[in-house]
């Protein structure tokens, strides 16, 4: 594997554009739970299930109890170096974007600025009524209430079901096709529309380069294929790299 990770690194220090997707497996090094496997249930409850607008409407309490508990939870956890390794590439690649499925907003506490936050990020509440919008990390009560309409705030991120942000996604897809370089960490590429994006970024010609603990059922169709903690590979991958 030594010698793909010196290939890669000469692709990332040649000038190129490079787009970075990152899924929960960066996220899980720092602590996360991905709630799959061992970490599947909170209070008998798939998360899945509590995710969703509908489940939002029926109890808002309990969703909001969830959240609430995964801010908690998430608040005490810090980038690791996979975070830290991207935020260091971005000042050493000019053409250079992150595209995060993750909500727990470690990439731009690592320094991260250069980003796409597909999903949201659990550090914003908006108003389901107007539209008002903020990042508030401080202890929310159990119902938070907008401070322009008094009517009930939500979580800021997209739930299942739900569309992206608007222009999120005709953004995420212009910056692939445009890649020549492009990298997925941490994510097994099963969710759509992320799920397709290396396929995107191999259609336009860009090289393509796995990173996971193991391999994906996309790891034969990738270009390189690095598998080990991406807290251990990405380090390597901007070590020496010119400004």
């Amino acid at each position: 594997m030594q010698a793909d990770i010196e290939m890669v690194k000469a692709l990332l220090d040649g000038g190129r554009k490079v787009v970075v997707l990152t899924g929960a497996g960066v996220s899980a090094e720092s602590g996360v739970p991905t709630f799959r496997g061992n970490d599947g249930l909170w209070k008998s409850h798939r998360p899945e299930d509590l995710a969703r607008p509908d489940a939002f409407a029926m109890n808002p309490e309990l969703v909001w109890e969830f959240y609430n508990w995964r801010r908690e939870l998430i608040g005490k956890c810090e980038p690791n170096p996979a975070h830290q390794a991207l935020a260091e590439m971005e000042r050493h690649i000019p053409n250079f974007l992150l595209i995060t499925q993750n909500v727990d907003g470690l990439h731009a506490q690592a320094g991260s600025r250069k980003l796409i936050e597909m999903h949201g990020s659990l550090w914003q509440v908006r108003c389901t009524s107007c539209s008002h919008s903020r990042e508030d990390r401080a202890e929310l009560p159990a119902m938070p209430e907008c401070p322009d309409c008094g009517h009930l705030l939500r979580p800021g991120v997209v739930w299942f079901g739900e569309p992206l942000i608007p222009g999120v996604l005709k953004v995420a897809i212009a910056q692939i096709s445009s890649a020549e370089v492009f990298i997925s960490v941490g994510t097994s590429n099963m969710v759509q529309p992320a799920a397709s994006f290396y396929q995107l970024a191999k259609d336009h010609g860009a090289v393509t380069v796995e990173v996971n603990l193991e391999p994906t059922s996309n790891t034969g169709f990738m270009d390189f294929a690095l598998h080990g903690k991406a807290g251990d590979i990405l380090p390597e991958l901007v070590t020496g790299l010119s400004k």
